[in-house]
C-alpha cells in the first residue's frame, strides 16, 4: 500500500491516536480534531487510565515513580524491567496522548500530589520540586506545567545541570560526566514545553540550543568520536517509548519544535528504511514491566502509533 492507504486503518483507533492523525496527517479542521481529542478522558485508553487514579490521594499505584512497596519487595529485583504504572508514568502518558488536563485539574490533582506524593529516591523532596534524575525531572516539569503546578524552580534545575558537552545524563548523580542521548532528548522535550507554556528564559533557551546541538553534532544517530551508531536502540522504534531514545522520537521532537537541520538526514533515512511494503512501521521493541493495559501491538506487528509518528515526521521533513 501507499502511505495514504493506511489512513483508514489509523483512523480506526483510540481517540488518543485518532485526533493526531486528523490534525497532523489529514489537516482536518480544528473543530474536528478537537472534538476527537475531547473524547480522550471519556472513552478508550484515556478513560481507562483515569479510572486507575486514587481519588483520595491523586496517586496511581500508590507511588511517585514506583508502585507502593515495589522497592521493598525482594522479588521485584528478579522481575524484568520496571513497572510503568505509578503516578509519574501515568501522568506522562495522559499528557503525551494530548488529553485536556481539565478532568485532573477538577480533581485538584496537582495539590493532592504536593501533599501525598513522595519520591522514592528521597521522600523528603517535594514532588513538584523533582529529584536528581534528569528523565524523572523532565517528566515532572512537563506534567506540572500541564496541571498548573508551580514548577519554575525545577525548570531552573536544567540550566544548572547542563553538562560540558551540552546535554544531560541521568547518571550524573553517580559521577558520569558524559551526556546521554536518552537523557538529553527527555530534557529537551520538557524544556520545549516550558518555553511554550511560559515563554522561557534566556538561560533555558541557551540550554535547549546546547542540548539540540549535542544531538545534531552526532547527526541524531552516531558517536562523535567514531561515527558508529550510538546504540542498537537508535533505530529500534517502539511504542510506548517511555524514556528511550530513538531516531524517530528525536525527529518528532524537532518537528514539534519547528527546527530543521541537514544533519537530521541520517535519522530521516532510518525512518524511511523502516517502512514496510504495506506502508506501515513495525513495533521493533517492547520494554518489559507491568502496565495497566496494552496500548499497542506486539513486537513484529504493524504499529498504528509508530506509523502515525513516522508519517507525520516524513511529511514535515519533505514539506520543507
Amino acid at each position: 500500500m501507499a502511505p495514504t492507504d493506511v489512513i483508514p486503518w489509523l483512523l480506526d483507533t483510540d481517540p488518543a491516536l485518532r485526533w493526531q492523525v486528523e490534525r497532523d496527517l489529514l489537516d482536518a479542521p480544528a473543530v474536528q480534531w478537537e472534538a476527537t481529542r475531547a473524547r480522550i478522558p471519556h472513552e478508550g485508553f484515556g478513560a481507562a487510565l483515569l479510572e486507575k487514579q486514587d481519588p483520595a490521594t491523586g496517586l496511581w499505584a500508590g507511588g511517585a515513580f514506583f508502585p507502593a512497596g515495589y522497592l521493598e519487595d525482594p522479588e521485584s529485583a528478579t522481575l524484568p524491567g520496571q513497572p510503568w504504572t505509578a503516578t509519574t508514568w501515568s501522568l506522562t502518558t495522559l499528557r503525551e496522548w494530548g488529553m485536556d488536563p481539565a478532568p485532573l485539574r477538577e480533581r485538584d490533582t496537582a495539590a493532592m500530589l504536593a501533599r501525598t506524593a513522595h519520591w522514592e529516591y528521597d521522600p523528603s523532596l517535594p514532588y513538584w520540586g523533582g529529584e536528581v534524575d534528569v528523565c524523572i525531572n523532565a517528566m515532572t516539569l512537563a506534567n506540572g506545567l500541564w496541571l498548573g503546578a508551580d514548577v519554575e524552580p525545577l525548570a531552573t534545575w536544567f540550566a544548572e545541570h547542563t553538562m560540558a558537552e551540552g546535554g544531560w545524563n541521568c547518571e550524573a548523580v553517580e559521577g558520569s560526566t558524559r551526556a546521554s542521548f536518552h537523557s538529553t532528548l527527555n530534557a529537551l522535550r520538557a524544556l520545549h514545553e516550558h518555553e511554550r507554556a511560559t515563554g522561557g528564559t534566556d538561560a533555558l533557551r541557551a540550554a535547549q540550543r546546547a542540548g539540540e546541538e549535542y544531538l545534531l553534532q552526532r547527526r541524531l544517530t552516531r558517536r562523535l568520536s567514531t561515527g558508529e551508531l550510538v546504540g542498537p536502540w537508535v533505530d529500534h522504534f517502539l511504542y510506548p517509548p517511555r524514556h528511550i531514545y530513538t531516531a524517530l522520537r528525536a525527529l518528532d521532537h524537532f518537528r514539534h519544535a519547528g527546527r530543521r537541520d541537514p544533519r537530521m538526514e541520517d535519522a530521516i533515512a532510518m525512518v524511511e528504511d523502516a517502512q514496510q511494503a504495506d506502508g506501515t512501521w513495525l513495533q521493533q521493541h517492547v520494554l518489559p514491566g507491568a502496565v495497566w493495559f496494552e496500548v499497542d501491538v506486539r513486537v513484529g506487528e504493524p504499529s498504528p502509533w509508530l506509523t502515525m509518528q513516522a508519517l507525520r515526521v516524513l511529511r514535515w521533513w519533505h514539506a520543507g
